[in-house]
C-alpha cells in the first residue's frame, strides 16, 4: 500500500504545476455546479415531488422512449457501424460525418432539420400527410428524435470496436464455409458485444437528457411528447424545489449510466473509433 501511494505521488509530482492547476480548475468547473444542486434538494421531498401527475407522466414517458430509442439504435446503428468498418465505397468519409453529425449539432437545429425532413409540409412529411400518417407532434416524434441524437454513440462505439478487432475470425468462420448472416451472429455480434452494450447504454442515457430536437419537433404535451427534461425546464418557473429533485433524478441515472460504461470498458471503443488511421476510416 505505501509503495502504490509513494508511486502515486512521483507521477503527480512529474506533473507541471501548471497541468495540475488547470486539472483541478477543470475539476471544479465540473463538480461545483453537480454539487451545489444536490446540496439545494430537498431530499426528505424527493418523493413526493416526483410522484406528482405531470413530473411522474414525464417520467414514464422518458422511460419508454429511451427504451424505444435504445432498441432502434442497436437495431440500425449496428448494422450501420458494420457496412462503414467493413467496406469501402465511394463517399463514405463524408457519408460517416453526417451520420455523426447530430452529437454535435446542437438539438434546436437537429429539431428543425427533422422538422423539415418530416414535418407535415417537410420533404417526407407532406407525401406521409397524405397517406394519412402524421408524425410531427407525436409520441412518435419523440422517439424519431432521441433515435437521430443517440445512434450516432452507438455507432460510434461499434465502429470502434469493428475497426480494433479485425477481420481474421471471420475471413476464418468464410474459408470453413459458414454463410454471412452465419458469420455475422456466431463472429461479428460476440465480438462486439461488449461495445453494443456501451453503445446502447449511451443511447438510453443521451435519449434520457434530451430537450431541444424533442422541444422543435415533437412539441410539450403532457403524457404525449413532454419528457423529464422539458418537465423540469417548465416546473422551473412554478415550482423550483420540484425541478431540483427531477434534474437530480436525471443526473443520478446518467451516473449510474457512466459508472456501468466505464466499469465495462466500453470507452475504449469510442475513443478507438477516433484514432486517426483505423482499418474502415
Amino acid at each position: 500500500m505505501a509503495l502504490r501511494s509513494r508511486r502515486g505521488r512521483r507521477r503527480i509530482a512529474g506533473l507541471p504545476v501548471l497541468v495540475i492547476v488547470l486539472a483541478v480548475l477543470g475539476a471544479v468547473m465540473i463538480m461545483v455546479p453537480v454539487f451545489a444542486l444536490a446540496s439545494r434538494t430537498d431530499w426528505l421531498r424527493v418523493p413526493e415531488l416526483i410522484s406528482q401527475e405531470a413530473p411522474l407522466a414525464a417520467l414514464l414517458l422518458s422511460l419508454r422512449v429511451a427504451v424505444a430509442t435504445t432498441i432502434f439504435s442497436v437495431a440500425f446503428g449496428v448494422p450501420l457501424a458494420m457496412l462503414l468498418a467493413r467496406t469501402d465505397f465511394p463517399g463514405k468519409p463524408v457519408m460517416r460525418a453526417v451520420i455523426l453529425l447530430p452529437m454535435v449539432m446542437p438539438p434546436v437545429v437537429s429539431g428543425m432539420a427533422l422538422l423539415t425532413a418530416l414535418g407535415r409540409r417537410g420533404v417526407l412529411g407532406e407525401t406521409l400527410s397524405g397517406w394519412g400518417i402524421e408524425i410531427a407532434f407525436t409520441t412518435v416524434a419523440v422517439v424519431v428524435a432521441h433515435t437521430f441524437i443517440a445512434m450516432p454513440f452507438l455507432v460510434l462505439s461499434v465502429d470502434g470496436a469493428l475497426s480494433t478487432a479485425g477481420i481474421g475470425s471471420e475471413v476464418a468462420a468464410a474459408t470453413l464455409g459458414a454463410s454471412p448472416l452465419r458469420t455475422f451472429f456466431t463472429i461479428t455480434l460476440p465480438q462486439t458485444a461488449p461495445a453494443i452494450g456501451a453503445g446502447a447504454l449511451l443511447s438510453f442515457a443521451r435519449s434520457l437528457g434530451e430537450f431541444g430536437a424533442t422541444l422543435t419537433f415533437a412539441g410539450s404535451l403532457q403524457g404525449v411528447t413532454r419528457t423529464l427534461p422539458i418537465e423540469i425546464y417548465l416546473t422551473r418557473q412554478t415550482n423550483p424545489d420540484a425541478a431540483i429533485a427531477l434534474s437530480m433524478l436525471l443526473i443520478a441515472v446518467a451516473l449510474a449510466v457512466i459508472v456501468v460504461v466505464y466499469s465495462a470498458g466500453g470507452t475504449r471503443y469510442v475513443r478507438a473509433a477516433t484514432v486517426p488511421g483505423r482499418k474502415g476510416s
